[in-house]
């Protein structure tokens, strides 16, 4: 199964490298690494997760407090956001509806 990452999960993948990194030197690319094996899986597991919305599954990440929201469509997994699972319900959701409107405008 093939993978597509969109700019704006890269961009979130990016964030969240910015806020560990500082941390402690080397926990940024732990960090990527983490999420980008969890994003590999998807190859194997895209589906079997729990839906958020009617719309996209969401995984959570084994290592750090970040959901993965994607989608499956015949032999493509498409990743819209990866976001921390920390922040305001409110504020992933209204996310989510951005995405939705990139999705259906593909």
């Amino acid at each position: 199964m093939r993978i597509r990452i969109f700019d704006s999960a890269k961009l979130d993948l990016v964030d969240g490298f910015s806020f560990y990194e500082p941390q402690a030197s080397g926990v940024g690319q732990y960090f990527l690494d983490s999420l980008y094996s969890d994003i590999d899986s998807l190859a194997l597991y895209a589906g079997i997760h729990r839906k958020q919305s009617k719309d996209f599954h969401w995984m959570l990440s084994k290592r750090f407090p970040y959901a993965i929201y994607y989608t499956v469509t015949a032999d493509l997994v498409s990743v819209y956001a990866i976001l921390d699972s920390r922040q305001d319900p409110g504020r992933i959701e209204e996310r989510l509806k951005q995405e939705r409107t990139r999705r259906w405008n593909q």
